[in-house]
């Protein structure tokens, strides 16, 4: 698999080692694919960067980012 080189912030870093340390996910690597995965999905939906990534959530019932990844980690700890 391809290795690549990115920043984040600390806060950030700090919540990828939660997610890994609490048991969510298994490595910060599934971590960052997950969030990856999601960010391609909300993409994929339309509308620009700006609606995805809006921590407000975009206008119109639709979901953002964070409410999406959301979802998701409640419901990994539903069935982990």
């Amino acid at each position: 698999m391809p290795m690549v080189t990115v920043s984040i912030s600390p806060l950030q870093a700090a919540d990828i080692r939660a997610a890994v340390d609490n048991g969510t996910y298994a490595s910060s690597s599934e971590v960052v694919r997950e969030a990856l995965r999601m960010w391609d999905a909300a993409r994929k939906l339309g509308g620009d960067r700006d609606e995805i990534l809006n921590p407000d959530c975009t206008p119109g019932g639709g979901k953002c980012v964070a409410e999406m990844f959301a979802d998701h980690e409640a419901e990994h700890r539903r069935t982990a």
